[in-house]
């Protein structure tokens, strides 16, 4: 080939790839718009028959469609299942290819379509106080939506029974007993569509929560109010048919009955006597008081849903089969990353008692900065399990994960005592325990947002609340390290508001090694800290000044120890296809069943039928679900081996120890940029009007860290700035990051 032949290929080669790379763009775009489009269309389509389905001529066309549709093997089940669970999980399904194409995109900025802030109704807090803590105008507007539905409903059917009743020539007593049987009838219906929904914020890795950019903590405390809603409902229902029963006196008779066909009325007192002690130990007070109380009769939610499914029935249960089936495939998919025991490579206590533990990881194990795990040390308790924010950033290293532990209660003062290797907690003179003590741990995590939504901000302020400090420092890694190897990082200017009890606290923060990270921040960023310590009038003297020292130990652990990557917010790839594989066992068996078993036997029994319908929502998960979970840990353990053969785990990991060596000297660099105020308390009015006026016209990012009290402060000083807000001033954007059960 000549030279100029080759010039020309090569210049047309150089046009033809930026076409191509265009062309690409614009497919895959359009792939997504469309994807989005029908999961909304579908959506809403559910959630439309749901809230109209008291009307009748939506349910003379629901009645027309099962009659139209009864007729294949899965029957009247299969009718039902259809129209109220297949929805939600069709929209699973098509939210795997989304998030497939969607997967390592860059984080955009909230802005990049319009320089001029706006408001948004996820972190436009709205109601601020008890009992729903800080709520949102879009979770305000799914509150309104849900009370409307519940009103309605039960106003729509209130006029029907009394049109039925109104045909018929009954005493006044018996008129009463049917109205209440008809309104008992009625409140178990909506409590049913309830429960529909009650389980998908509770399934931590579920693909509906990471499509909508959801993280499992903030999705808790929907189910809270979920929770109430359902169970009073469910509560109405039960009422209902006692008072009823006793006014026509066979209420012993009723309530003991196990009927062969029908609704069975003992499984429904067996379920609703679960759902209560549920309900009332989830109360705040006594969660808060007696967690480990709530931790174990929440375990009743097994029993709670099988007797259900004995009560009502196969057909009517699917009604609400769809969430609680993508619940039980996040919790085999736990149950099975919670197996592996996982090696903490090191551990530290700082002289406040704070733990910090490092775990090994796999490196094809993603997480964002801001993320939880669930932890469960053996050593101390094999039932216990905990959620602790990380504390590292994923560019701190590929294979290695942090969390902060402050010392609150039992567990986690024995924890100590494990760490300084002394039964008592009592602190000890620094000595090595990797040939003394070896701590093993279980993990289920990390769980967190789908995109670093902390990267979409130019300005923000991260307000902490003691150990809250601990998902910040994740943040402030996260951010440095971009800065410092010149990837596109777009917060500009940070404020970090910290407020502890005492200056023991300090090195936390202290101890955050920001020079080795990035030694020209300044340059690149302005930040600036402020920290109070509210029960301290002036700085301690010991030894003449703070003490930053820190008891660990340290050990390289192989990478086969680390956390298995067998979580629901993992790689998206593996997790979707279990849960299609999952999806159709679960159509293939109740198939089955119906063709070979149900069907030639004519088996009729309602509680039998939903009894067979809960075995396979669970066997279809745990046998081809379970094929497939072999498949993901054997490609995990090839890529571990890979990882283990090229070394780089174990230059990951000696470097992390190294770093939390060259902490102590790193106290100076952080003290230039924190400004310590002694004896009080945070002006959350004062520090937003004085960052109004620094930066002006822009959209801020506020993330708070903390207790209760705080995360109300400054929604509250949110709410007022943004209503009371003029033309050049700043939108304050409230978020939370705090786990409260």
């Amino acid at each position: 080939m000549s030279e100029e032949s080759a010039q020309q290929a090569l210049l047309s080669s150089n046009e033809e790839a930026p076409h191509y790379a265009k062309k690409k763009h614009f497919w895959v775009s359009s792939i997504k718009r469309v994807l989005k489009f029908t999961m909304w269309i579908i959506f809403i389509f559910w959630a439309a028959l749901i809230f109209f389905y008291p009307l009748e001529f939506v349910n003379n066309w629901y009645t027309k469609f099962v009659q139209a549709t009864e007729g294949t093997a899965y029957g009247i089940t299969g009718s039902v299942f259809l129209a109220f669970s297949a929805p939600i999980l069709v929209v699973a399904f098509l939210g795997i290819g989304y998030l497939l194409i969607t997967a390592g995109e860059e984080p955009r900025n909230r802005n990049n379509t319009s320089k001029r802030p706006h408001f948004r109704l996820w972190t436009f807090p709205v109601i601020v106080g008890e009992p729903f803590g800080v709520v949102s105008a879009a979770e305000l507007l799914g509150i309104l939506l849900f009370i409307v539905y519940v009103i309605w409903a039960v106003a729509v059917y209130a006029v029907e029974d009394l049109n039925i009743l109104a045909e018929f020539e009954l005493p006044s007593t018996e008129k009463s007993a049917v109205m209440l049987e008809l309104t008992g009838l009625r409140f178990g219906l909506i409590g049913l569509f309830c429960l529909a929904f009650l389980f998908l914020p509770v399934a931590r890795g579920s693909i509906l929560l990471r499509l909508i950019d959801i993280p499992f903590e903030h999705a808790t405390k929907y189910h809270i109010w979920l929770g109430h809603l359902t169970m009073a409902l469910f509560t109405l229902h039960g009422l209902s048919y006692v008072i009823a029963w006793t006014m026509q006196g066979r209420l012993i008779s009723e309530i003991s009955a196990w009927q062969y066909t029908g609704v069975v009325n003992l499984a429904g007192v067996i379920s609703l006597t679960a759902g209560l002690l549920m309900w009332v130990t989830s109360i705040r007070p006594v969660r808060r008081q007696k967690f480990e109380l709530f931790f174990y009769t929440h375990q009743l939610y097994i029993v709670f849903v099988v007797f259900l499914a004995l009560h009502v029935g196969d057909f009517i249960f699917t009604i609400s089969a769809g969430g609680i089936f993508l619940f039980i495939l996040d919790r085999f998919l736990r149950f099975c990353q919670s197996r592996r025991t996982v090696n903490i490579i090191s551990a530290s206590c700082l002289p406040c008692g704070t733990v910090e533990l490092v775990l090994s990881k796999p490196g094809n194990l993603q997480y964002n900065a801001l993320s939880f795990i669930f932890l469960q040390v053996r050593n101390l308790s094999w039932l216990q399990w905990h959620p602790f924010s990380v504390s590292s950033s994923p560019l701190d290293g590929k294979y290695h994960l942090s969390v902060l532990i402050k010392i609150l209660g039992q567990w986690t003062e024995k924890l100590r005592g494990c760490t300084l290797n002394d039964p008592n907690g009592q602190y000890q003179v620094e000595q090595s325990l990797l040939h003394q003590h070896k701590i093993t741990a279980s993990v289920e995590g990390p769980y967190g947002h789908e995109s670093p939504y902390h990267l979409t901000y130019e300005n923000l302020i991260l307000v902490a609340g003691g150990i809250g400090i601990s998902p910040f420092l994740a943040i402030l890694s996260d951010i440095l390290h971009l800065v410092k190897v010149g990837k596109p990082c777009i917060p500009r200017n940070i404020l970090v508001v910290w407020a502890v009890k005492k200056s023991d606290e300090l090195p936390i923060l202290c101890n955050f090694n920001m020079e080795s990270i990035c030694p020209f921040l300044s340059d690149m960023l302005n930040l600036e800290i402020r920290t109070y310590v509210t029960r301290e009038s002036e700085p301690p003297l010991e030894r003449g000044g703070l003490t930053y020292s820190v008891n660990s130990f340290g050990s390289p652990a192989p990478n086969k120890h680390g956390i298995s990557v067998l979580v629901g917010t993992g790689n998206i790839m593996w997790s979707g296809i279990y849960v299609v594989v999952s999806t159709i066992g679960l159509f293939l068996s109740v198939g089955l069943l119906h063709i070979f078993y149900i069907n030639p036997y004519g088996i009729e029994c309602w509680w039998y039928k939903g009894l067979l319908f809960c075995a396979c929502m669970v066997l279809s998960p745990v046998i081809l679900g379970g094929i497939v979970i072999g498949l993901w840990h054997l490609w995990e353990r090839k890529t571990s081996a890979r990882e283990e053969q090229e070394g780089d785990w174990q230059k990951d990991v000696m470097g992390s120890n190294e770093e939390r060596v060259q902490k102590d000297s790193n106290h100076d660099r952080v003290s230039s940029l924190n400004t310590i105020q002694y004896g009080c308390r945070p002006d959350f009015k004062e520090i937003f009007r004085s960052i109004s006026e620094r930066w002006g016209y822009v959209d801020i990012g506020v993330i708070v860290c903390g207790p209760p009290t705080l995360q109300r402060s400054v929604a509250k000083e949110c709410r007022s700035r943004n209503l009371s807000r003029k033309g050049t001033q700043p939108i304050f954007h409230y978020n939370s990051h705090s786990f409260d059960l």
